[in-house]
């Protein structure tokens, strides 16, 4: 079976409804908490790769932070926004099940099933 981490924040309630979905299941992924053990820009860049997606599609655009920082403007580069991701953890979008070479945002928390064979 592929590596099955999940990126969670245990005060998210979708992020708790699709670890259970998972465990339902009888999956025992690695848990990450990320906002405890933030991801570095290399973990960040590989992570978008597996989900498909552009680091400003995993920006959580509701947060203090994206306002603060400036993170709607469009001149910024995929390496600012992951940096701005790297520092602020809070930014990421939630929760993430990563599965082998692949990846999904758990929202809703059923989008985390998609991944299993």
């Amino acid at each position: 079976m592929p590596d099955l981490k999940f990126y969670h924040n245990p005060r998210c309630s979708k992020s708790r409804a699709a670890l259970q979905l998972l465990e339902a299941r009888g999956l025992t992924p690695q848990i990450i908490k990320y906002l405890e053990t933030p991801l570095d820009g290399s973990a960040l860049h590989s992570l978008l790769d597996k989900l498909g997606i552009s680091a400003r599609q995993l920006l959580r655009s509701g947060e203090d932070e994206y306002k603060s920082l400036a993170l709607s403007n469009p001149q910024l580069s995929e390496t600012q926004l992951i940096a701005a991701m790297v520092e602020h953890p809070k930014l990421i979008e939630r929760p993430i099940f990563e599965y082998g070479d692949k990846a999904v945002i758990g929202r809703p928390p059923e989008k985390v099933l998609e991944l299993l064979p």
